[in-house]
């Protein structure tokens, strides 16, 4: 018994299918743990749809994946001198976000990253002059500019990209590609009618892989279940059962993310208040698990153990049987499944 990730397979590619049409030439992203499904399934879904590239996060990954995918292979991570040496075949294409860093690669095939408002990394406007005889020694496969996901400043992304775009220009080096993050349908249609001698290619993972959110579910299976009276004690901790129930043990522990909460950005007094009571709330030992039983999601009886998690359920909801399934409402980018169902 397992904690699963199910997933209606002919609404996720169709799902994937809508994007790609909406951006042409689009660079999918399989980076961390594959968004959830893993770098093999996602290398094969993007084989399965034609992509002659594939973007991953670090030079391990690329090393992992050129098993599974036979086209060219984007490192997001940028290269820096010193850098641990890891055997890649010549279809890896290296980001470069330093002109130390483009003269540092004789030869390879690189994306030069330039500085955006991110301010993460990327060549700088005032270091662009340097960048041309960086370049004669290196394959050119465009440059990129990896932008914010919110503006609240109200700039305009496509104006950030036109004055990149601009100094490019200015600099007199080869605009052919411009590969892009996090830009709109429709922004990038006005940038590719503006500048119809660039080739602009965006590098999508989250909008292609998780953007049907229907068409995924984690469920974890019920292992065991065990009825408890108010005062009883259990668990690791010997802690006592507030009240009548049953504790329900089920697949989907640490090892799986379960419990493991990556920081989020709140925006607004509603979402901030939640998180002020959920803080409370765990400082008595009151953790709500991501499962869901009866119509509700339920409080972990204990913090989750490595395999598999322990939840309360009280008396007055349905009792759990041993191999019921539950669904879990938990994080792709930081879940690890035991199997993968397609349905």
């Amino acid at each position: 018994m397992a904690l699963s990730l199910y997933v209606d397979t002919a609404r996720w590619r169709a799902h994937q299918k809508s994007v790609i049409d909406q951006f042409p030439g689009l660079v999918p992203v399989c980076k961390g743990n594959g968004y959830g499904f893993g770098h093999e399934r996602l290398a094969d879904e993007t084989t399965r749809f034609g992509s002659d590239m594939l973007a991953v996060g670090t030079i391990y990954e690329a090393a992992r994946i050129k098993d599974w995918f036979s086209g060219d292979l984007l490192v997001l991570t940028p290269f820096r001198r010193g850098e641990e040496p890891v055997p890649l075949p010549d279809r890896v294409v290296r980001s470069v976000s330093s002109v130390d860093g483009v003269f540092a690669l004789v030869g390879a095939r690189v994306v030069i990253e330039c500085m955006s408002s991110m301010k993460r990394h990327g060549v700088k406007e005032e270091e662009l002059g340097q960048l041309h005889a960086a370049i004669e020694d290196v394959r050119l496969e465009g440059f990129a500019l990896h932008l914010p996901l919110d503006r609240t400043d109200g700039s305009d992304a496509v104006e950030e990209v036109i004055g990149w775009m601009d100094r490019l220009r200015a600099a007199r080096l080869p605009l052919h590609t411009m590969f892009v993050s996090h830009l709109r349908a429709q922004e990038l249609t006005r940038l590719q009618q503006q500048f119809p001698q660039t080739r602009f290619r965006a590098r999508i993972g989250t909008r292609l892989w998780l953007g049907d959110h229907e068409a995924t579910e984690y469920r974890g299976a019920v292992l065991d279940v065990t009825r408890v009276s108010k005062g009883d004690r259990f668990g690791y901790r010997q802690q006592k059962a507030a009240s009548d129930g049953w504790l329900v043990v089920v697949a989907g522990g640490t090892s799986h993310g379960v419990g493991l909460e990556a920081p989020k950005a709140l925006h607004g007094v509603m979402p901030r208040a939640k998180g002020v009571a959920r803080a409370g709330l765990a400082t008595v030992n009151r953790n709500l698990s991501p499962f869901v039983w009866d119509g509700k999601q339920r409080w972990f009886a204990e913090p989750p153990h490595m395999q598999v998690s322990i939840l309360f359920v009280p008396s007055d909801a349905q009792e759990p049987q041993v191999g019921a399934e539950l669904v879990a409402h938990l994080r792709h980018t930081t879940t690890q499944f035991d199997r993968i169902v397609d349905r």
